[in-house]
């Protein structure tokens, strides 16, 4: 044997690093809640009740597999409840709760990091301070990816937890009624939630004051992309009575704009604070959620009112985790995400100028739009959502 033989004989093997997809998904990952229909969603509950049972008595459906955990920004429940879904589904995990702890200090772009951080993990979860920042990592990953928050744009998650506690009741969801209720302005969960809540045919109720009501290209959507029932009230008083949810949400101070004056934002913001007052007025079955953390909008008086319902709320994200890691690894027999079609093109003259874009922070990334049908065209980022228009 030649030495130029022998050395190549000592050489590693080149294998292909596999990839995962759910059994008859051509989607791997979950960015986005318009990402799927009413009846995928159905199927990650349904999967997420026969988790309840694997909760309580453990599994190896994951046995072997190894979860990452990416987040830039802080979390205690939604990173503690992943965390908890892959130890219960018999996996490991790793990650950083810090990013100043990591190479993002020195100043290594998402791409490099979502590239390194593939050859360590068998599915990566990511939560980010720039809006569209899973999107990227969905691009440069070779594993599943799901969105655990980005900015102020999406926290899709949240919002199956949501429906999923709504579901669990039994009740007839197209027929009911939700109002969300607080800082609909900047609250990624609310965002979410809202195209959940469309997506069932529930009616909607937006209660929030001048400034603080869902952004335009929100309520745009609502109406001509889902046409949606959708009524506006300034006062949580004024259809209490009415409904058979009710969706606290916190004032976001962390993502409020420079411009805006935090002392007189909170003092807006105070009006609605949710108390045994107000609860009083409402149904008896009416359900109070919240995604927490919350902060004084939701009276801690309430916590033994029976139809406070944000810690069983809270609790219910660990079997739909453990669901949605399960499906999107191909651990589980169920038909996982056809995806939403998009009409996508890299078009330079649609730059997107949304200030915590992530494509105004991470270097080379293509101009991506998304063609948004409604009475007029639309054009929005793929990856913050917002719209944008030619110069």
């Amino acid at each position: 044997m030649s030495s130029t033989t022998a050395a190549r004989a000592c050489l590693p093997t080149r294998r292909r690093i596999p990839t995962y997809s759910a059994r008859g998904s051509s989607v791997r990952d979950f960015i986005r809640i318009d990402d799927v229909t009413r009846e995928e969603m159905e199927r990650v509950f349904h999967l997420a009740h026969d988790m309840e049972v694997m909760r309580e008595m453990g599994s190896d459906l994951c046995k072997g597999r190894i979860l990452a955990t990416l987040f830039y920004e802080p979390s205690t429940r939604t990173r503690l409840s992943f965390e908890s879904a892959m130890f219960r589904l018999g996996g490991n995990v790793l990650g950083f709760a810090d990013p100043q702890a990591t190479s993002f200090a020195k100043a290594e772009t998402l791409a490099d990091t979502i590239q390194m951080v593939c050859n360590y993990a068998d599915i990566l979860v990511i939560r980010h301070f720039w809006a569209g920042a899973a999107k990227v990592a969905a691009q440069q990953s070779r594993v599943p990816v799901i969105n655990a928050g980005d900015d102020g744009n999406q926290h899709p998650t949240q919002t199956l937890t949501d429906l999923y506690t709504l579901w669990k009741t039994g009740r007839d969801l197209s027929s009911i009624t939700v109002g969300v209720c607080g800082d609909l302005r900047f609250g990624r969960a609310a965002h979410s939630l809202v195209y959940g809540l469309a997506t069932f045919g529930i009616n909607i109720v937006l209660i929030a004051p001048p400034g603080l009501d869902l952004p335009p290209e929100e309520a745009w959507r609502l109406e001509h992309v889902y046409g949606a029932d959708v009524t506006c009230v300034e006062e949580p008083g004024e259809v209490i009575g009415d409904l058979d949810a009710l969706y606290v949400n916190r004032l976001q101070k962390e993502r409020l704009p420079k411009e805006l004056d935090p002392a007189e934002v909170q003092q807006i913001a105070s009006r609605y604070r949710i108390d045994a007052e107000l609860i009083r007025r409402a149904k008896s079955d009416c359900l109070v959620l919240h995604p927490l953390p919350r902060v004084d909008e939701l009276a801690r008086e309430l916590d033994s009112d029976p139809r406070a319902t944000y810690f069983e709320q809270s609790s219910n994200g660990v079997p739909i985790r453990m669901a949605l890691m399960a499906m999107l690894m191909g651990r589980v027999d169920r038909p996982g995400f056809a995806g939403q079609g998009r009409d996508v093109e890299e078009r330079a003259e649609h730059v997107c100028h949304a200030e915590t874009c992530v494509t105004q922070h991470e270097p080379r990334l293509p101009v991506l739009t998304e063609t948004v049908d409604g009475p007029s065209e639309k054009h929005a980022c793929h990856y913050c959502g917002r719209f944008v228009a030619a110069p």
